[in-house]
């Protein structure tokens, strides 16, 4: 299988891409195996968080050049950017949040798989790296955009046209990753945090992330609107009714 869906953990989903022989590649098949487990991750009600890495010590490197070599038409091109895009977009769209676990190398749409999940965790031997530019492309999976909102314009404007090559250290200070683990270790990190999350009470964690995209993505006072309207029924939720009460007890057997 070149994809593989596990749960390492109670409420956590792992998806592997696993081509090691083209460094975790993309190809047709395992584009659509993509778009089709981030459909069915969608509509489980069990899962609180999901890590998405690649096999064998790296992450993704984007389409496979030798499996695509026959895809030569514009009709080919836009299916390209119509499977991932919109596989990515709904990535983004999951109600939990979603972490990518980048040991060795994120190239080209890997960067772009990347900057899709909602938190990142980079190896410091790992490198990432926006270089469609080597082969006279930009990126077409909505990376572009989630560069501009990352880094801003002049920062993404560089990075694209040159195919700059980042280590994680570099990667980190310009908010591209969360976090940074040991040399091969961001896999582990990335599921510690993601069983973390996934101990976290459910409503909340989606209410959190619901309400951080709706500030991205609509003017201001319609974000501000949906916060608010979050936030009470959290606030009656027998969670966090228990959680006050053992909270006072803590606090009279102190007194």
């Amino acid at each position: 299988m070149s994809l593989t869906l596990t749960h390492p953990f109670p409420g956590v989903a792992q998806i592997t891409v696993s081509r090691p022989r083209v460094r975790n590649a993309l190809d047709w098949e395992t584009m659509d195996a993509f778009a089709e487990t981030v459909r069915a991750l969608r509509s489980d009600p069990e899962i609180r968080a999901a890590v998405l890495c690649g096999a064998d010590g790296t992450f993704l490197s984007g389409g496979d050049l030798r499996a695509l070599h026959d895809a030569v038409t514009e009709a080919d091109g836009a299916r390209l950017v119509r499977v991932m895009s919109d596989a990515l977009d709904d990535l983004a769209a999951l109600p939990f949040p979603v972490i990518a676990a980048i040991d060795g190398a994120a190239r080209g749409g890997g960067a772009e798989i990347a900057l899709a999940c909602d938190l990142r965790v980079m190896a410091r031997d790992a490198t990432l790296g926006f270089v469609q530019i080597n082969l006279g492309l930009m990126p077409g999976w909505g990376g572009a955009g989630r560069l501009l909102r990352t880094v801003g314009y002049g920062r993404a404007l560089l990075w694209l046209t040159t195919g700059e090559i980042l280590d994680a250290e570099e990667a980190c200070r310009h908010g591209l990753v969360e976090r940074l683990a040991p040399p091969g270790g961001a896999l582990s990190e990335a599921l510690e945090l993601a069983e973390r999350i996934a101990s976290r009470h459910p409503p909340a964690v989606r209410a959190i992330k619901r309400t951080l995209r709706a500030y991205l993505e609509v003017p201001p006072a319609e974000a501000a609107a949906a916060e608010r309207e979050a936030f009470p029924p959290l606030w009656v939720d027998e969670f966090h009714l228990q959680a006050v009460e053992r909270f006072l007890n803590r606090k009279r057997e102190r007194s």
